[in-house]
């Protein structure tokens, strides 16, 4: 439908070689003041580009992202959870971050950076080693990241929706949370060196993303041995971690002026037993 159309240019590459070697190429042949990252599951509302170009104005900002949602939420129990958890990492942790001036992470169904800054960015982007063989995992993270090194900001546009599609098995599901993990856990190292200059909440939310989950898997053995050893159960820490869920559940209910967001205390069930 858009071949012929002289506003599209087309790149077919020989082969597969993953999503960060297409995007390079892509971005080398481009020629605008923008560059959209758009996923090929992902629709965007009609407004998105004027939105998130808007942001961009400002020339201190590197990278804007728009607000996700599962444009499958009511396949299944699992899609509306992913739904609420899209919304709650949109509209708490990102939005939180961007009022400091640091999204740690333009996530990949809807960025948009400076070309003028990529271009430069391009080589640190494309050699990027894990265990010492190229990386192929965590683009979005790592390229947000690189965009704060160069010491420029990154937003987030809450009115700017794109809707993706997610997974509605758990099995798909734990693989993209493992990969998104490993992300996360990795490019903290490089994010470190960047907290002392950005503002000290950033560095309080880092901190608390690592060693949050890490303390929350130390307590759940912590419980599970004491329940094996002494056959008791642990309430204090059960306890704990139902009033954090309630807690965060509610005041997301409240923020959204959804009763919805209450259901999300199921996820806890998942995080605690899987994910973890």
């Amino acid at each position: 439908a858009f071949a012929g159309d002289p506003r599209f240019s087309f790149i077919l590459l020989e082969k597969n070689v993953g999503k960060r070697k297409a995007q390079i190429v892509a971005i080398r042949r481009s020629s605008g003041d923008l560059v959209l990252n758009v996923d090929s599951d992902t629709i965007l509302a009609s407004d998105v580009v004027a939105k998130l170009a808007l942001k961009m104005q400002d020339p201190a900002v590197g990278a804007a992202m728009g607000q996700l949602a599962a444009s499958n939420r009511s396949d299944t129990w699992l899609t509306r959870l992913i739904d609420m958890e899209y919304w709650l990492a949109c509209n708490e942790e990102r939005a939180a971050q961007a009022r400091f001036g640091a999204v740690m992470c333009c996530c990949g169904p809807c960025a948009m950076y400076r070309r003028s800054a990529l271009v430069l960015l391009l080589d640190q982007y494309e050699t990027q080693l894990f265990r010492g063989k190229p990386s192929d995992f965590g683009e979005d993270r790592h390229l947000t990241i690189l965009m704060l090194k160069a010491g420029l900001r990154t937003e987030y546009v809450p009115d700017a929706i794109a809707a993706t599609i997610v997974p509605d098995r758990l099995g798909p599901y734990l693989r993209q949370q493992l990969r998104w993990a490993r992300s996360t856990f990795r490019d903290t190292l490089l994010a470190l060196r960047l907290l002392p200059s950005l503002d000290r909440y950033l560095t309080l939310d880092v901190v608390g993303q690592n060693l949050g989950p890490l303390l929350l898997a130390l307590s759940v053995l912590a419980g599970l041995a004491q329940f094996a050893l002494k056959g008791t159960v642990p309430w204090s820490a059960v306890l704990m971690i139902a009033s954090m869920t309630i807690i965060r559940c509610s005041v997301a209910a409240f923020r959204a002026r959804q009763l919805r967001f209450l259901g999300f205390s199921l996820h806890t069930f998942i995080n605690v037993f899987l994910l973890l």
